[in-house]
Parts: C-alpha cells; structure tokens; sequence
C-alpha cells in the first residue's frame, strides 16, 4: 500500500498546484492510515513560525507555531524527523487532543532549507515506526520539489 500511496502523491505533483497537491498529500495519508488520527502539512512562515495549512481531523488549537517550541518547532530547527512514541512523555508536546498519544513530524526541506512539515498525530501509543518514517519522508520530499 506504501509505494501505491507514494505513486499517487507522485502522479498527482505532476500537474497540480502546490496548494492543491498538499490538500491532496493530506487526503490520501488520512484516508489510506487508520491510526493517523490527525494529518496536516505546517508551511514556514518567514525563519520563525509555522503556519497551519491542509489537515483533516479534529481542529488545532495551533494554527501558528513558533520554531523555538513543540516537536514540529524541534523538526524544523533540526532539520530531521522526530517521532514522538507517547506525547504524555515528552514536554515538547503541545496539546492539540486528549485523544492523541503518538506523533510524527518530517520536515518538507530541499538543499538543507526547510519550507514546511508533515505533522501526523495517532490515537495510539508507539504508533509510527521507521516504514512510516520512510513512507513520510519520501512523500515530503516529492512535496519539497513544489518551492
């Protein structure tokens, strides 16, 4: 199912717009993943601040966050992908749901530059592991070709 999702993702970045394809990265990560809960892509605002775009899912409390704080802050300042097993463990977390207990955020970067992230949030302890992380990866970086 993995490489099914990444061809689609790939197909689809051949003709839509940059706005459209993460509306679209965003569908079908949440549809084709019953245990992520909660899908968005956060764009860089500036150096400092993530901004809120597509998601599905409850709504965030979040829609603006600052590099300096959070896992997808601690993402995007390190340029790598951190995965969060149990929220309740770590005081990066910053609370969108008290349904939430695992999270993943791979930053959307190209040439050392991060313009974004994939933020993913479970209902369930340990949820994400390193074909997710392979999975996420590749796809933030069919969206990176998109800036």
């Amino acid at each position: 199912m993995t490489k099914d999702v990444v061809a689609e993702i790939r197909t689809k970045a051949k003709t839509l717009p940059k706005e459209k394809l993460f509306e679209v990265a965003v569908a079908v990560l949440k549809n084709n993943f019953p245990k992520y809960t909660w899908v968005g892509i956060y764009l860089m605002d500036g150096e400092k601040e993530l901004v809120l775009g597509p998601f599905l899912g409850k709504p965030s409390p979040h829609t603006r966050i600052k590099i300096d704080s959070g896992i997808c802050g601690a993402a995007a300042r390190e340029k790598e992908t951190v995965i969060v097993p149990d929220v309740s463990a770590d005081s990066r977390y910053l609370a969108c749901s008290m349904e939430t207990k695992s999270e993943i955020v791979v930053p959307i970067m190209r040439n050392g530059k991060v313009f974004g992230e994939i933020d993913i949030d479970s209902d369930l302890r340990g949820a994400f592991d390193a074909g997710d992380r392979k999975l996420l990866e590749e796809i933030a970086g069919i969206l990176a070709e998109k800036f």
